[in-house]
């Protein structure tokens, strides 16, 4: 413990030291990765396939707030798909659209979500974002993380239908759209992802407002009850088989990120809790008080060394 505590100190102050220069790098890693996902799934502009031109909009990224960059890669992909077809870009630009209004409307704050539903996604460990958000964020949280979600599986079916729906000449455009439409707000998978991270954030930010010791510990097996639950009732329910290994892998690796996450955030030390009252002309007020694990200077003891050889002649020289 006292080795996680070192590493923690060491890291807030680094992060305290250098965070301008962090926050640039994590903004163009994170832009970099979602660029490079965008090529690997749907790289159908030739200019798009180069790798400087992708790094230096990954650079140009670093410096803009979140709510920018998912305003650049919005365009990155629809210039992708204009490619291919203009009527499947109309369409898709009128589905960002309506996301971008609700997510701007409610939590316009929360962009880093937006952005990060969709990688964390692909990298089949999407579970972390409900068990950070509950932890850390708040109910608001549910409306960014269900719009990454809606945004994923949006493009997931592009990837999957674009040369289909595109080839299909024989099939009226209106046709085409009711088509899509019906595909992507009907999809079954993608409804069951919202409602399970929309109870488990909701269910982690009740519980860990409670007051009992060991609280957000609590909060966070809790919250990965109901996600189990939410999960299987939804394969009962709605015919969805989610595949159990990689929900299994993903959950397990996400609970291990989001607990590193909570102590390295909060972890507080729940055997030197208070409790204290006090009290107004009005009311009175019944605290408890229970302290951060910090670091603290250790107490420097002066010990003063003699030579025990000048200290024996003094002492024969008094007999």
């Amino acid at each position: 413990m006292l080795t996680l505590l070192v590493v923690k100190e060491n890291l807030r102050v680094f992060y305290s030291k250098y965070s301008t220069i962090l926050n640039i790098l994590i903004k163009f890693i994170l832009a970099l990765i979602c660029l490079l996902i965008v090529n690997y799934n749907m790289a159908y502009l030739d200019a798009a396939k180069n790798i400087y031109l992708i790094v230096i909009i990954s650079i140009f990224c670093s410096v803009l707030p979140y709510g920018a960059i998912a305003t650049i890669l919005s365009v990155y992909i629809l210039a992708n798909i204009y490619k291919v077809s203009l009527e499947m870009t109309l369409m898709v630009a009128v589905f960002l659209l309506i996301t971008a209004i609700l997510y701007y409307s409610f939590s316009p704050k929360d962009a880093y979500i937006l952005i990060l539903t969709p990688v964390l996604f692909t990298l089949k460990i999407p579970y972390v974002l409900p068990f950070i958000l509950g932890l850390g964020g708040s109910i608001t949280s549910v409306i960014p993380i269900s719009c990454g979600i809606f945004m994923y599986y949006l493009f997931v079916y592009i990837k999957q239908n674009l040369s289909t729906l595109v080839n299909s000449t024989s099939v009226e455009v209106t046709q085409r759209y009711t088509q899509m439409l019906n595909a992507i707000v009907g999809n079954k998978l993608m409804i069951l992802m919202i409602v399970a991270f929309a109870i488990t954030i909701v269910g982690i930010y009740l519980i860990k407002k409670l007051s009992f010791d060991y609280v957000r510990t609590i909060a966070l097996v809790s919250g990965l009850v109901l996600l189990l639950i939410a999960i299987f009732a939804g394969n009962i329910l709605f015919a969805v088989s989610v595949p159990i290994m990689e929900l299994i892998a993903g959950i397990i690796v996400s609970i291990l990120i989001a607990y590193i996450y909570d102590f390295f955030i909060l972890a507080v030390d729940y055997t030197r809790t208070e409790f204290t009252q006090f009290e107004d002309d009005d009311y009175y007020y019944y605290v408890k008080a229970v302290p951060k694990l910090s670091l603290k200077a250790s107490d420097k003891k002066v010990q003063n060394f003699t030579n025990n050889t000048q200290e024996r002649k003094v002492r024969k020289r008094t007999y």
